[in-house]
């Protein structure tokens, strides 16, 4: 049995960061997580994408970002279960939970954070025959790593912001971006449709619309795809490609956590945001990506700023009438469950004689 203070599952940047805001409070803390790393969508989806509104930032890649909420909560020495999904939840008479995974590893804990993100997700397919023949030969739904991209030329499909941005990206590195989507508007936000729009303009993007793909082209690999442009039904056209990159988004699913009786909402946990994100059931919080509440936006900053107020919450929990006075960092420092201490130099006090 692993016994801690706050159980958090879900170890992306939300749970991360957490673990650093329960360890200023002296609070424990360990994650769980069904991938096989700490770092939830920034590890395994995009860890090469870069983020431009992370404070103090101005661009940082997901993969970076995951480095060092782990470097700055290292001192806390959280502990981690990953590769197992949490699946069931027991209260016990004594108001802990004991949460076990699907491997059987039991987590005993006072408080749990649920900081799932989406929960569990599979990429949208387009409905296209045979496309799954060729997943991993020339079709892949998800781009961890830009540079196997490099020099080839790659077909992208969708409208949203990951179509847009990587289309973008991958203009520097491929030898040819081609972007498809069915419709002439786009989701993404206004910059980067003006900078697909620039990057048409100079010839680094091939845009084409209104369109879709409708067939894949190849036999033991990828060798082309089939596009039918909207305003011709009868119009189809062969385009050569190495890569064939659906982009239509996640579709996420609470997974087991859905069955735990939380008061659910649109695939999301309903909470109260006016003080602590706790749930309907007492001691089992939700932050980050997988809540929902009115005016809710799905930011990691959003989710840092719920971490900071659920720990303080958490904290009256585990410690029942103990008051607790908030200091700020630059005055009381850091002290680390491993030894280690980081303050602030301290001015020299000097006498005038």
């Amino acid at each position: 049995m692993i016994k801690t203070d706050i159980l958090i599952i879900g170890a992306g940047p939300t749970g991360l960061f957490t673990v650093f805001e329960a360890g200023l409070l002296k609070l424990k803390c360990h994650l769980i997580d069904a991938l096989p790393q700490a770092g939830g969508q920034c590890s395994e989806i995009y860890p090469k994408k870069p983020i431009y509104d992370i404070p103090a930032y101005p661009e940082i890649l997901a993969g970076d970002l995951t480095h060092k909420l782990l470097e700055q909560c290292k001192q806390f020495e959280p502990g981690f279960t990953l590769g197992e999904r949490a699946e069931t939840i027991d209260k016990q008479e004594d108001g802990s939970f004991i949460v076990t995974t699907n491997k059987g590893t039991k987590h005993q804990a006072t408080v749990v954070a649920i900081a799932g993100g989406l929960g569990s997700f599979e990429p949208r397919k387009p409905l296209i025959h045979n496309i799954a023949a060729f997943e991993d030969k020339g079709v892949e739904y998800i781009i961890k790593d830009p540079e196997f991209y490099r020099d080839k030329k790659v077909v992208i499909a969708g409208g949203g912001d990951s179509a847009l941005d990587w289309s973008i990206f991958l203009s520097d590195v491929a030898s040819e971006v081609t972007l498809v989507h069915r419709r002439n508007e786009f989701r993404g936000h206004l910059d980067s449709v003006d900078k697909v729009q620039e990057l048409k303009n100079e010839g680094k993007i091939n845009l084409v619309t209104p369109a879709e793909i409708v067939g894949i082209l190849g036999t033991d690999k990828l060798k082309g795809v089939v596009v039918k442009q909207a305003e011709h039904i009868e119009k189809e056209f062969e385009l050569e490609c190495d890569h064939f990159i659906p982009l239509f988004g996640l579709s996420p699913k609470l997974g087991p956590i859905a069955n735990w009786g939380l008061e659910i909402e649109k695939n999301a946990i309903k909470v109260d945001n006016s003080l602590d994100y706790q749930t309907n059931i007492p001691g089992i919080y939700a932050i980050g990506d997988v809540n929902t509440y009115p005016g809710k936006l799905k930011l990691i900053l959003c989710g840092f700023h719920e971490a900071t107020l659920m720990c303080q919450s958490a904290y009256k929990i585990i410690n029942p009438g103990k008051r607790y006075v908030m200091k700020y960092t630059t005055v009381a420092g850091v002290d680390g469950f491993d030894g280690t201490r980081k303050e602030s130099p301290k001015a020299v006090v000097k006498k005038i004689e």
